[in-house]
């Protein structure tokens, strides 16, 4: 098994910066994740790195997980397996046929996908980790979109990471908002908060996919299972933000004034965005910021990676 030597330590805090005054009446800033230097970034690659600490600790020969034809998860996880020299295979819904740069680069990468109807997921998945061991090959496992308490971990670091950027340039930001999908994400910010003991600002996550009663049971079961004996003492249902209300209809999907804004901020702050998840997650916050009539606040936003789906869309409009 082959060292990542990037993962091998902890990873350097990404920049903070400030963006223009074009969105209204608030102080915006963005945290740039999408350059965290592994497989074009983002909040997965961060999340490779706590899973690659577990692997490594293992005798694995094959890494396993599960994601659509356009996860960045999976594109991370494959091109990690690669530099470790071990195996991937993943399993996707046969649902979502279009072939995507995220798909092409994991087959590069060397990965087997399955498909399956969504409906037999967890059935696939379980019989084919028993082949494996049946063949006597050792799989690990990774739930999609780096679920689990190592991704949890990852954003629980990334909240510590704010906290010393806002100690060391005396600034405090009022409200952190960043694209809420499996939850990973925002259970780390969540727990990061709730260990700090930090009660004033709120974080809100952004839903890409889920329906807000079902997502915000999936982040509250993350945060819980990461916080373990601490849950009942420090957890705050109300610290658990997460709305649906700008998801456009669910993954994958969304509006001529997602992609507006996505063209916006290109041209006016030079970052990329997709549609998937940072596109839709940024004008959902400045809709929510509007709805809300929150002004003269500063305010964070977490660019959570993705950048090879921020490529299909130009490449699908040149068709």
């Amino acid at each position: 098994m082959r060292e990542i030597p990037l993962f091998e330590k902890e990873l350097e805090s990404t920049c903070i910066q400030e963006l223009s005054d074009s969105y209204g009446a608030n102080r915006l800033y963005m945290k740039r994740d999408d350059t965290v230097p592994f497989s074009f970034g983002g909040n997965k690659a961060r999340k490779a790195a706590e899973f690659y600490r577990e692997i490594r600790k293992t005798d694995t020969d094959i890494v396993m997980t599960y994601g659509s034809n356009s996860s960045n998860h999976c594109r991370i996880i494959a091109n990690m397996a690669a530099s470790m020299g071990l195996g991937c295979h993943i399993i996707s819904p046969q649902e979502n046929v279009t072939v995507l740069n995220n798909t092409r680069l994991v087959r590069d990468f060397g990965a087997v996908i399955e498909t399956c109807p969504v409906s037999c997921v967890a059935k696939t998945i379980e019989s084919r980790i028993q082949a494996y061991r049946d063949q006597g090959k050792r799989p690990y496992f990774i739930e999609g979109g780096g679920h689990g308490n190592p991704g949890t971990e990852a954003y629980r670091k990334v909240y510590r990471e704010i906290e010393a950027y806002e100690s060391g340039q005396n600034i405090r930001f009022d409200y952190i908002f960043h694209a809420s999908g499996t939850g990973a994400t925002q259970a780390g910010l969540v727990c990061g908060q709730l260990l700090s003991g930090e009660q004033d600002r709120q974080i809100i996550g952004i839903s890409i996919a889920r329906e807000e009663e079902r997502g915000r049971g999936v982040v509250r079961d993350s945060i819980r299972q990461y916080l373990d004996e601490q849950f009942e003492t420090l957890y705050r249902e109300e610290k658990l933000i997460f709305t649906d209300a700008y998801r456009c209809g669910g993954y994958g999907r969304y509006t001529k004034e997602v992609e507006e804004t996505i063209d916006f901020v290109m041209q006016r702050e030079g970052i990329p965005m997709d549609t998937t998840y940072v596109g839709k997650a940024f004008h959902g916050m400045l809709a929510y910021l509007k709805e809300n009539q929150i002004r003269d606040r500063k305010i964070l936003f977490i660019h959570t990676g993705g950048g090879p789906l921020f490529f299909d869309r130009l490449s699908a409009s040149c068709l």
